[in-house]
């Protein structure tokens, strides 16, 4: 999912357009606001983000991102129509990818695309052990858990569980699988141990929680779209 944060309809269309027809799933946003708000709900692979913004503007959004776990390694391709060194240079040291100015072809900014999205995976073994969604982030090197950049403390088996759900993102998760592979058993007469740990590592998550929802008459599942399944 690649997202864009422009103000201006008509360039963010374009952007949109040129993305889609080069099957990249895409989503576009008018100011910051509505931009956080989908970033808590799905992290992106990307994010073209324009620097003048009618709530906050590019290098606040860009500097919070690269200060919160969670958004800290999505690349950020920075669109704006300022084009001098100084405010390169300015994009460039709050962490921005690269830097397109208006006005730009279609085939430069695909091509940028590109190259931001080859190097980002190429780096990719570099946070190995690092496990996200939503604006949930498991460092298994470290041990640690964040919910939406605040530090969550679980204990081992809220760990394991929240690890195995991480693993199958979009899975439906059967409790059978789940007590086999968190609880090395298939006592399904102890599943209810399952729906006490899924209540009370919602609980510690806050709002990044809602992202796992349960599937009635079958298990679990790791959604960015909050809400149960009730049918």
């Amino acid at each position: 999912m690649i997202y864009i944060v422009e103000d201006d309809a008509s360039i963010r269309e374009l952007e949109q357009y040129a993305l889609q027809t080069n099957d990249y799933e895409v989503q576009g946003f008018a100011d910051g606001k509505t931009f956080w708000a989908a970033v808590h709900s799905r992290l992106p692979e990307l994010v073209i983000l324009d620097v003048m913004l009618p709530d906050e503007d590019g290098y606040s959004i860009l500097s919070r991102m690269r200060q919160d776990a969670a958004t800290r390694s999505v690349p950020v391709i920075m669109v704006t129509a300022k084009s001098s060194e100084i405010d390169v240079v300015r994009g460039l040291d709050h962490g921005a990818d690269d830097y397109i100015t208006k006005p730009f072809g279609v085939l430069e900014f695909i091509s940028r695309v590109k190259a931001v999205l080859r190097r980002a995976a190429a780096d990719a073994p570099a946070a190995a052990g690092v496990l996200r969604f939503g604006g949930i982030v498991m460092n298994d090197l470290s041990r640690t858990v964040t919910a939406d950049g605040s530090p969550v403390e679980l204990t081992f088996k809220e760990y394991s569980l929240l690890h195995y759900f991480l693993e199958h993102p979009g899975e439906v998760l059967a409790r059978e699988r789940i007590m086999k592979a968190v609880w090395d058993t298939d006592d399904l007469l102890e599943s209810r141990t399952i729906d006490m740990h899924v209540r009370t590592l919602r609980q510690k998550l806050g709002d990044a929680g809602d992202v796992i929802r349960t599937v009635r008459k079958v298990g679990y599942k790791l959604d960015a779209e909050a809400g149960d399944e009730t049918t």
